[in-house]
C-alpha cells in the first residue's frame, strides 16, 4: 500500500476508527524497511459551538495528534446541505473532494481512511439496498489515472479490534457533533447487521469472504 519516499495524508475525523490509522502509519514508520512522510488532517464541518460546552473537537484532536508526534492540520469545511432522507451523501461527498484538493496540493499520492471490516460490509449492504448495485469500498483504490490512491489499512480487522487497540495505547475517540450522527442510513444497515450477526453464527466471515469470491456465471 505504501512505497518508499511517498507522502501520505491521513483523513482523522475524531473518531476511534481514523485516530488508530493514525497511530498505526506513525508507528509502521519505525518499523518498516522504507521511509514515508505523514500528515493528519481534520476537516472542520464547523458543528461545534461554544454554546455546547466542552472543547473544540480539532483541539481534542490535536492533542492526541501531537502526542504521538504526528504533523496535524485543520481546515473549514466546504458548505453543504443535509440529504432530506438522512443520507450523509453530500457531506461526504465534499469532503471527499476536498480531501482530494489538500492531498494534491501537500503532494502526498496516498489518502489514508479509517475504514474496517463492519465498514466494508455495512458499505455493501448500502450500495444493495439503497442504490440496487454490488459493491464496497477497496483496501487500495487508485483514482485520477493512479496519480493518488485511497488505502484503508484497516480493512481485514474488526471494529472491535480497532477499539482494542485504541484502549491499549489510551487513544480517545472525539464526540462527534453532527446533527444526523447515530441517525443516518448506515445506522439502520448497522442494525440490520447485528441482528443478523447474532442469529447466524459466523455470519460476518462469510459475508466478508463473499466480497471476494462473486461468481460472474451466476450473476444477472
Amino acid at each position: 500500500m505504501i512505497s518508499d519516499g511517498e507522502r501520505i495524508l491521513v483523513a482523522v475525523s475524531g473518531g476511534v476508527d481514523s485516530l488508530v490509522t493514525a497511530w498505526i502509519l506513525q508507528m509502521w514508520k519505525a518499523k518498516a524497511p522504507i521511509q514515508y512522510f505523514l500528515e493528519a488532517v481534520f476537516v472542520d464541518n464547523g458543528y461545534w459551538s461554544l454554546e455546547q460546552g466542552g472543547e473544540a473537537p480539532a483541539l481534542l484532536i490535536s492533542r492526541q495528534m501531537e502526542r504521538f508526534a504526528i504533523p496535524f492540520t485543520t481546515v473549514k469545511g466546504w458548505p453543504h446541505k443535509h440529504d432530506q432522507r438522512r443520507s450523509c451523501f453530500y457531506c461526504s461527498r465534499n469532503r471527499r473532494s476536498q480531501l482530494f484538493n489538500l492531498a494534491r496540493e501537500k503532494n502526498c499520492r496516498k489518502l489514508a481512511f479509517g475504514h474496517h471490516k463492519d465498514d466494508l460490509l455495512e458499505t455493501f449492504f448500502l450500495n444493495a439496498l439503497y442504490s440496487g448495485n454490488i459493491s464496497t469500498m477497496l483496501p487500495r483504490q487508485d483514482l485520477f489515472g493512479g496519480d493518488l490512491a485511497l488505502i484503508r489499512i484497516l480493512s481485514y480487522i474488526e471494529k472491535s479490534e480497532v477499539i482494542a487497540i485504541a484502549k491499549a495505547v489510551g487513544i480517545k475517540s472525539v464526540k462527534n457533533y453532527c446533527p444526523l450522527s447515530g441517525d443516518t442510513r448506515r445506522e439502520t444497515i448497522r442494525t440490520i447487521l447485528r441482528d443478523i450477526y447474532h442469529k447466524v453464527p459466523g455470519a460476518k466471515s462469510s459475508l466478508f469472504s463473499a466480497l471476494g469470491n462473486v461468481k460472474d456465471g451466476y450473476m444477472l
